[in-house]
């Protein structure tokens, strides 16, 4: 299942144009609340999907019958960039557990990369909901990684792969190399992947637009 948001007129696309926005994306605390509220707002629509049981809770008047979410999240992030975005999953969900890994690109002196998984904190994830956060999508291979790093500490009952832009590539990669229940959300897909695995038009350095430049290693 894929599910892309910027295909209906709402609020999200407000948000997500101001962070391609070159004019607009020197101010890195906007960005970091912009990636913060994609998040929440792709976090309400996973939200629809998950499985409710109903509850009886007690008002001053009264008792009023709710529909409450009865799976259990972990969300987990992909660390640098996914951390506003992961709060803001966690802003919706503020209940779940959570789960942390270390991914980046080793860079080789011919101009290509390898994703190197270097840390990882999960609790068990057996028959419970799992939501993976990574703003970009870009080959795939870091959010593949990252949930085959994952699901050592557990099979979780479904997965959500959540990102705000993705590459055709990308989307390609990872539904081909996870299995039938995962889901993948994403804001935007666009089309082009330069040689340097970045998406065009994209966005550009999501990690340094939120954190400040870094150098490769």
């Amino acid at each position: 299942m894929l599910h892309v948001l910027n295909k209906n007129n709402t609020i999200f696309n407000h948000f997500l144009a101001e962070m391609r926005d070159t004019s607009i994306q020197g101010d890195s605390m906007r960005f970091r609340r912009n990636l913060e509220r994609c998040a929440e707002i792709l976090s309400y629509e996973i939200s629809k999907v998950l499985d409710y049981e109903n509850k009886e809770v007690t008002t001053p008047l009264g008792i009023a019958n709710v529909n409450l979410i009865s799976d259990k999240v972990v969300i987990a992030c992909i660390l640098r960039a996914g951390l506003p975005f992961h709060q803001g999953v966690l802003n919706y969900f503020d209940g779940a557990q959570n789960a942390f890994v270390s991914a980046y690109r080793k860079h080789h002196k011919d101009g290509t990369f390898d994703i190197k998984i270097e840390y990882l904190s999960c609790p068990d994830l057996t028959d419970k909901i799992l939501i993976v956060c990574d703003p970009m999508i870009a080959t795939g291979s870091s959010m593949v990684l990252a949930y085959k790093a994952l699901i050592t500490k557990g099979i979780p009952k479904h997965t959500h792969f959540v990102g705000l832009i993705a590459s055709s590539e990308g989307v390609e990669y990872t539904r081909s190399h996870t299995p039938s229940n995962c889901t993948i959300w994403v804001g935007g897909i666009d089309d082009e992947l330069t040689a340097q695995a970045y998406i065009v038009p994209g966005l550009g350095d999501a990690g340094d637009l939120t954190f400040g430049p870094k150098q490769d290693s």
